[in-house]
């Protein structure tokens, strides 16, 4: 059965419900201080809450409150059986070649969101973890800790600058995003359909980053697994095991075989979106709406 994957053209933003709640709360607390000038502390007030929950919401990765937000596969991808496995902060000179042998060893594809100036380091590593099947999606540019303290213009450099970066080394133009360790702001979700980007977290991660027992990470992962989960792990900035080997060397044939167990198979993100079913001509919706 052949497929064919087309890329969507880019959705128009929308600003979800808190953020139109948000500016209409503003319009009218400017309404309310002009008829009413006294009443300028609680007006104050009443916004400082509003922005503290506009926050809270960018600081919680999965939260779709700001926005539309990738945490599953599409239904149609969980009906095929599909999990996405994605790995971030590479490509690691030392990590990800041992990563790609394991994927090869146990036939699995994975998703890796890469670091634009990572890239930059190590072009042709991106260049063969394309040339193995998997797929090369956008982690920012410099994987900046204060990503989600970043105004328009610097949002838009560190996303367009990884665009270009990842393009121009592997040839595709990257249709994810995932913002560094899940964080962001009210000003991102507006920038990212024109930059045919849509934002992706995850159903469950491991937190390899602290913890390298790969029995901790297993259970964190594989609980409750099931089709249209989207599991991450990290190449870059992994934890290290007493032996000094990095913990997704160690977790991943283990988690690899308990997706085989569940008799599920893994898929790159844009393969989980695919569009056309040429052997039927059913079209499937690529609509990240469906995400569940």
């Amino acid at each position: 059965m052949r497929t064919l994957e087309l890329s969507p053209p880019p959705p128009r933003w929308r600003p979800s419900a808190l953020i139109v709640g948000s500016v209409g709360l503003h319009a009218c607390a400017v309404a309310a201080w002009i008829f009413d000038p006294l009443s300028g502390w609680q007006l104050a007030l009443l916004l400082a809450v509003n922005h503290a929950v506009l926050t809270l919401c960018g600081l919680v990765p999965r939260s779709r409150w700001l926005g539309p937000n990738l945490t599953r596969l599409p239904a149609a991808a969980a009906a095929r059986g599909e999990l996405a496995l994605t790995i971030d902060d590479g490509p690691d000179p030392e990590v990800t070649p041992a990563v790609l042998n394991l994927l090869d060893h146990h036939g699995a594809r994975a998703t890796f969101f890469c670091i634009g100036v990572q890239a930059l380091r190590h072009p042709e590593l991106c260049r063969e973890i394309v040339r193995r099947g998997h797929a090369i999606e956008n982690h920012s540019q410099h994987h900046r800790h204060s990503f989600s303290f970043l105004g328009p213009r610097g949002l838009r450099r560190e996303l367009g600058q990884a665009q270009e970066t990842l393009q121009a080394i592997t040839g595709e133009r990257p249709r994810f995003f995932r913002a560094p360790a899940g964080l962001r702001n009210p000003l991102l979700d507006p920038l990212l359909p024109g930059l045919g980007l849509q934002l992706t977290s995850w159903t469950r991660r491991g937190f390899d980053t602290f913890t390298a027992d790969p029995a901790v990470l297993v259970r964190r992962l594989a609980q409750d697994l099931r089709a249209g989960d989207i599991l991450l792990l990290h190449d870059g900035n992994a934890a290290r095991a007493p032996s000094g080997e990095a913990a997704i060397l160690q977790v991943l044939p283990l988690l690899l075989q308990r997706v085989a167990a569940a008799g599920l198979h893994t898929v790159t993100l844009r393969e989980a979106h695919r569009q056309v079913d040429l052997a039927s001509g059913d079209l499937v919706p690529p609509s990240l709406a469906e995400a569940q």
